[in-house]
């Protein structure tokens, strides 16, 4: 007996979406490992080694590389493959500058435009950084600190300023992971509290993008001279991944 044509058509819709997710799941692992320095600057990312290690095939590992590129999260090199960049200190500056141009307009949008449960999400972010960064949990502190600078940008409506600082950070946490001296969080929870405090005011927009424009000025100035740093093998890097 035939299947009935709309099964059919689910089955061939699935069969074309798991690549997608899978490719997807492995651009998402690979970021956030950059986001939160668990992959250091200058490491290779072999497809033989990054296939085996997420049980996908290595076409599903190009397709996620060639994308984690596009977006400026790896670096593909002819004849070397794919590597974490290394990003230096003129790097940084220009970064730097265009974070400044889109959060402190950010910053200035969202004062009196936030809702309570908006700002209540925000400070449980600022809390949990807190609390992270007391218990030495730095790969946590880490990831909460981006996803507070990116909430900010959600909650300012424009996807543009979303896709601009999802861009952006990959290459600020690398340059905290190449230049921040050991120890310091990438960002200080106490500045979060502070710029929260301003924005929720709604007292002055010029005020908020004030407090942010020197928050990222604290940031930048704290880059030093070049840490030191190891090898890590992919497996290690990614061995939650796999255990889950």
């Amino acid at each position: 007996m035939p299947r009935p044509r709309n099964a059919i058509a689910r089955d061939t819709v699935a069969e074309a979406a798991a690549p997608v997710m899978a490719a997807d799941r492995v651009y998402d692992a690979i970021y956030a490992a950059v986001i939160d320095h668990r992959l250091p600057p200058g490491t290779r990312l072999r497809e033989e080694e990054l296939a085996e290690t997420f049980a996908v095939s290595r076409t599903l590992v190009r397709q996620a590389l060639h994308k984690l590129a596009q977006d400026n999260v790896i670096v593909l090199r002819p004849n070397r493959g794919a590597q974490v960049p290394e990003p230096t200190r003129r790097d940084g500056e220009h970064v730097f500058d265009a974070r400044r141009v889109v959060e402190c307009e950010v910053a200035r949008r969202l004062v009196g435009k936030l809702t309570a449960g908006q700002l209540a999400e925000l400070k449980q972010i600022v809390e949990a950084e807190a609390r992270a960064t007391r218990s030495q949990d730095k790969q946590e502190a880490i990831r909460l600190s981006g996803e507070f600078h990116l909430k900010l940008a959600q909650m300012s409506g424009n996807p543009i300023f979303v896709r601009l600082l999802e861009e952006l950070l990959p290459t600020t946490s690398l340059l905290m992971a190449l230049y921040k001296a050991p120890g310091e969080p990438m960002c200080v929870a106490h500045s979060h509290r502070t710029l929260l405090q301003v924005i929720g005011k709604g007292d002055s927009a010029t005020a908020a993008a004030t407090e942010m424009k020197r928050h990222l000025n604290e940031i930048e100035r704290s880059l030093s001279q070049p840490m030191p740093r190891a090898a890590v093998p992919l497996l290690d890097v990614f061995k939650g991944y796999r255990e889950a």
